[in-house]
């Protein structure tokens, strides 16, 4: 059935859709933190943020339900869900942080986040590290170095390098939020001199795709003071670490120090239902609506508003972020105390948490690779990050439970003594 599947998807949708695993799993059913195959065997998921409350949330299947059997339509229209929701959400931000503008995916609220820095400075030059990834619009791409566009990278954007844990900037960790910084200096010095202007720096708050790379509270300090004085806007990406995610914050940059012009939401926002969005100060939103006329004709309509409001009730009536703070910490103590010789370093917040592999101090991109596979076989899925992919990547349903956290550590534990040291 498998292989008639991806013979089905590359003859109908073309070649090079990627799937997961060298052996993709035929998924046909989710509950909780669980995925079961056509064959109804079950995976414990530990990589899908997008079910955030847990897979197939009844709440939110309902929530779902009851209003696209009542109304679903064009949010020109007024209504009343888009409202609650936006009353209800910015009530977890802080100061300054006062209105909503709502989308269908995260890339297009990176990309809407960039206008809007355009908008309020009148300027195009942006920044981003050489290791990160914001999405699939043109201009969002432009800040990956994934995969270079057809003509070249834009002059406008400059990618900064990225925090390190195995190779910090400035040889040292304590040296990292200084060197990064200077980085940043350089960078606005040069799109200044190309005429282009500095913007704005887009970034997430525990730098994510980066690899999570240990740094602390205040390490963007020097780096948010260099971009307020050369007139540019801190745009704050929480796709992944949104929504209390982290454990001890509601928001990733709330843990990191800071307080952000833009902030973009995604995935996780509605339990795997398709709505994002932005939050940005008054004057940032009025900006970009004088200079855009911007509308979306299905980005806040009423069934996604329905869902996005359940997701913030279930995180709230179900105390997952409490869960994910103390799951977290009990998978990161029994992580750290898992030995083999590729361990370098385990580091968490929540339940995001990075394994990071290295042999004679080189990122072991292949042998993590190898360990991936191997939870799969185990019935556990997972993934990878970092500028190698040698760093695996925890990142479950909220609901994730200490019993989960056991069946991992006892998957992980038997996949690393299955490869040679």
């Amino acid at each position: 059935m498998a292989n008639e599947l991806i013979e089905r998807r590359a003859r109908l949708l073309g070649p090079n859709v990627p799937t997961f695993y060298a052996d993709p799993v035929h998924i046909t059913r989710g509950a909780g933190s669980y995925l079961w195959d056509a064959d109804g065997q079950r995976y414990l998921d530990a990589y899908n943020n997008v079910a955030h409350c847990g897979h197939c949330h009844p709440k939110v299947v309902e929530a779902i339900s009851a209003q696209a059997a009542r109304l679903n339509t064009h949010t020109r229209y007024l209504h009343e869900g888009i409202l609650d929701y936006a009353e209800a959400l910015l009530a977890r931000f802080g100061p300054g942080l006062d209105q909503l503008l709502m989308t269908c995916t995260g890339s297009e609220a990176n990309d809407v986040a960039l206008r809007m820095a355009q908008a309020a400075t009148g300027k195009r030059g942006f920044i981003a590290t050489d290791n990160t990834y914001h999405g699939n619009t043109t201009a969002v791409a432009h800040l990956s170095t994934r995969r270079p566009p057809i003509g070249g990278w834009p002059d406008h954007i400059r990618r900064v390098p990225a925090p390190d844990s195995l190779a910090p900037l400035g040889g040292t960790a304590e040296a990292q939020a200084e060197a990064f910084a200077a980085n940043i200096a350089t960078a606005i010095a040069e799109l200044e001199a190309a005429d282009h202007g500095f913007a704005g720096l887009m970034l997430c708050p525990i730098f994510a795709n980066e690899g999570m790379p240990g740094i602390a509270p205040g390490f963007l300090d020097p780096t948010v003071d260099l971009v307020r004085r050369a007139g540019g806007l801190i745009l704050c990406d929480e796709v992944q670490p949104g929504f209390g995610r982290i454990g001890s914050h509601f928001w990733g940059h709330d843990w990191l120090g800071f307080s952000p012009d833009v902030v973009t939401l995604g995935k996780p926002m509605g339990n795997g239902h398709p709505v994002a969005g932005v939050v940005a100060r008054p004057a940032t939103m009025a900006a970009f609506r004088e200079a855009f006329g911007y509308f979306n004709t299905f980005g806040g309509n009423p069934v996604s508003c329905a869902a996005a409001l359940a997701v913030l009730e279930v995180i709230e009536e179900e105390g997952l972020q409490e869960n994910a703070r103390d799951v977290g910490a009990y998978l990161l103590t029994g992580l750290q105390e898992l030995s083999h010789p590729l361990i370098h370093d385990a580091r968490g917040l929540g339940l995001f948490l990075g394994l990071e592999l290295a042999r004679d101090g080189a990122p072991a991109g292949e042998e993590a690779a190898r360990i991936v596979e191997e939870m799969r076989a185990r019935h556990v899925l997972m993934g990878r990050v970092g500028r190698a992919q040698h760093i695996l990547k925890i990142r479950p349903p909220m609901v994730f439970s200490r019993d989960d956290a056991d069946m991992l550590l006892a998957a992980l534990d038997a996949s690393f003594r299955a490869i040679p040291a």
